[in-house]
């Protein structure tokens, strides 16, 4: 039961529930999400991403940690978040419906090869969902990232990294799609890195320094 004079078992209890939820990330699925991200940069392909409310937020700070963070000159991750775009956005759900303002964006600039990472908590948006249908049809590769039960996303997403939880609270969900962001972001700032001093080591198809404990 809530007890408003108790913050300190608030916070208390809230770090536990996010202490659970990181010891039960999939390594692999990360390591896999990793390797496609990677496939996109070495194939010039465009890295699409998405998501709603706070995953727009988590949404942009990807695309900034991959195109700007990487500090990758030679080979840069070509990432673009559709959350940031308000002319766009805005245009759509007036003239179409909230539900494409993802879709409608990708009709024009997606192709073949290109890879669309989308947040969501529930993975039951439809703005999220409509984004990802247009991706398949497009020959796109979808990485979903999503919480709860995973919904429709779980299961239409070629590479699905879920943070499965029994209840509706989106903070630690949101909370462990930020962490799985700069995850992704300091392995491949690290990655390029290396690859520049020793371009022989790196192979885009074995991610050998993705040793997360």
């Amino acid at each position: 039961m809530f007890d408003s004079n108790d913050m300190n078992l608030f916070s208390m209890n809230y770090a536990v529930t996010l202490s659970k939820l990181l010891n039960s990330l999939d390594h692999d699925k990360i390591a896999e999400a990793a390797k496609e991200i990677l496939r996109a940069r070495d194939n010039g392909k465009t890295i699409f991403i998405i998501g709603n409310g706070g995953s727009a937020a988590t949404a942009s700070h990807f695309a900034n940690d991959l195109l700007i963070g990487t500090k990758s000159k030679k080979k840069p991750f070509k990432a673009i978040a559709l959350t940031d775009n308000t002319a766009n956005i805005t245009a759509v759900g007036n003239d179409f419906g909230f539900e494409c303002i993802f879709s409608k964006q990708l009709e024009p600039l997606a192709s073949k090869g290109d890879l669309l990472i989308a947040f969501s908590a529930s993975g039951n948006s439809e703005s999220i969902i409509e984004a990802t249908k247009v991706a398949k049809m497009k020959e796109c590769t979808v990485i979903g990232i999503c919480g709860f039960s995973g919904g429709l996303l779980k299961a239409i997403s070629d590479t699905c990294i879920h943070i499965e939880t029994n209840d509706k609270e989106y903070g630690p969900v949101e909370d462990m799609h930020m962490c799985l962001v700069h995850i992704f972001g300091n392995y491949f700032r690290e990655y390029c890195q290396s690859e520049l001093a020793h371009p022989s080591l790196t192979n885009n198809n074995q991610l050998n320094l993705l040793e997360i404990q």
